[in-house]
């Protein structure tokens, strides 16, 4: 587990770091409360991934997808799912592929049908920063949290 309180910039450099720990792809769950940074640490992620275009909030449309170089990306907003099994009609099984990065926002809206996660990053609004918790879940996040930490 590695912990930190960042404000903005140190959000947008964490989510930097990290970036290019996914480039061979995983399953990230962003948590937190609404306007704790959720989509904010995604687009960070993107940008440092090498996205130049815009990147938009999936809030709508529940998912965006982005192609990297040979990394295909899902950034996922479940807020407004109204039950797990709406994941089948975004046809979100076939995002949850080994060679995908996917960012999942509320990912609690979707339990029972999404795959477990490599990361958990865990936002919480601290003050006039945020309160960043990233767990390992998987064997492959441990080597990228232990990268971070170097």
């Amino acid at each position: 587990m590695l912990r930190r309180v960042v404000d903005e910039a140190g959000l947008q450099d964490l989510a930097a770091a990290l970036a290019p720990l996914l480039g061979e792809g995983g399953v990230v769950f962003l948590q937190g409360e609404l306007g704790a940074g959720k989509t904010s640490f995604a687009r960070a992620v993107l940008r440092a991934l090498g996205e130049r275009g815009p990147v938009r909030s999936p809030t709508y449309t529940l998912v965006e997808s982005y192609q990297l170089g040979d990394l295909p990306v899902y950034h996922f907003d479940l807020y407004r799912l109204a039950a797990p099994e709406e994941m089948e009609y975004l046809g979100a099984r076939d995002c949850f592929f080994p060679a995908a990065l996917c960012l999942v926002e509320w990912p609690q809206r979707a339990l029972g049908w999404l795959p477990d996660p490599d990361l958990r990053v865990t936002l919480r609004v601290h003050g006039a920063a945020r309160a960043v918790e990233l767990a390992a879940c998987s064997a492959r996040a441990s080597v990228w949290l232990n990268a971070l930490r170097n």
